[in-house]
């Protein structure tokens, strides 16, 4: 099948097929479920066509999965705010709430819906249909600085820049209690957790999931039973800052997947009606990849941080 990728491993113990597969690789068991009913699983060289088979440890599998199909994004009339443009890329500082790219239960009112609209269509075709221009994405209910090509050669110039982990990406959030040390590294691979496929988490060091991830954190202010910290990003994995806090008894302040908000402050969060986790990206700096001029922005706290640091200030 054109596109398709393989998937080949070995069943790590005796279970049933959905689910063992599930654990050794990082699809979700609905996933396995539904290629297996397509066909597209084999174990030892073995079509298998029911999710509920047995299988054993060291039984060989390999999973094909189709590329997929990507509806073509509308553009849609959508404020965005600007923070650079020129004929090769544009930085938009993203709100809180907005989806980067449109996907399954969101289709529009996404930023690339946005994005259309203001670019007149003008952006790279690499992304593909559903995702044109996107080279790197944050969160939906993270807000801040990024960046999205308008030609081929910025995206594959960006592309290259966020592989080599040459671009400055500084967050701020505000997490629950006092880092003790105020300052340090956090290093741990990043994959889907074992335990909910829905989440990602810090890997075993000798696990053969998951990606290499390392942030940076120090405290810029300490507040009443939470802190306001800076994170540096060495690489960018999915919610790297969100996991890395959250394995450091550090969890960011209305994290509804990672952590739980101290009991004392989630009044505080309902007074304000914050509803998301307090994360922003707050500078973004790299190299120009058609002029080679060296570009850095930055955008300040949005509103509803602001207000929960100042309701948590001591």
């Amino acid at each position: 099948m054109s596109g398709a990728e393989v998937i080949t491993g070995t069943i790590g113990g005796a279970a049933r097929l959905d689910k063992a597969l599930a654990d050794a690789t990082d699809l979700s068991r609905a996933r396995v479920q539904a290629l297996i009913a397509d066909g597209q699983v084999a174990i030892g060289g073995a079509q298998v066509t029911s999710a509920k088979a047995k299988v054993s440890a060291g039984d060989n599998f390999a999973i094909t999965v189709p590329p997929a199909s990507e509806p073509e994004a509308q553009p849609q009339d959508i404020p965005l705010e600007v923070v650079f443009e020129d004929d090769h890329l544009i930085v938009i500082n993203k709100p809180a709430g907005m989806v980067v790219h449109p996907a399954a239960g969101n289709p529009d009112g996404t930023l690339v819906n946005a994005l259309l609209h203001h670019c007149q269509g003008a952006l790279s075709g690499i992304g593909g249909v559903a995702r044109p221009g996107i080279v790197h994405r944050i969160d939906k209910d993270t807000s801040g600085l990024l960046v999205v090509a308008k030609s081929d050669a910025a995206h594959e110039g960006l592309a290259r820049q966020f592989a080599d982990h040459s671009i400055e990406r500084r967050y701020l959030a505000v997490c629950n209690g006092r880092p003790n040390p105020s300052h340090g590294r956090i290093e741990g691979k990043i994959g889907r957790s074992d335990t909910n496929r829905k989440k990602m988490a810090v890997l075993a060091p000798d696990s053969s999931r998951g990606k290499h991830a390392v942030t940076h954190f120090k405290t810029v202010k300490t507040l009443e039973g939470c802190a306001l910290i800076e994170c540096q990003l060495e690489t960018g994995r999915t919610h790297q800052v969100r996991v890395h806090c959250a394995s450091i008894g550090h969890a960011l302040l209305g994290d509804p997947v990672y952590g739980r908000t101290l009991a004392k402050l989630r009044p505080i969060l309902k007074d304000l009606n914050f509803a998301r986790q307090a994360l922003h990206a707050a500078s973004l700096g790299f190299e120009h990849p058609v002029t080679g001029k060296t570009l850095r922005f930055e955008a300040e706290l949005p509103d509803d941080m602001r207000e929960l640091i100042d309701q948590t200030a001591r």
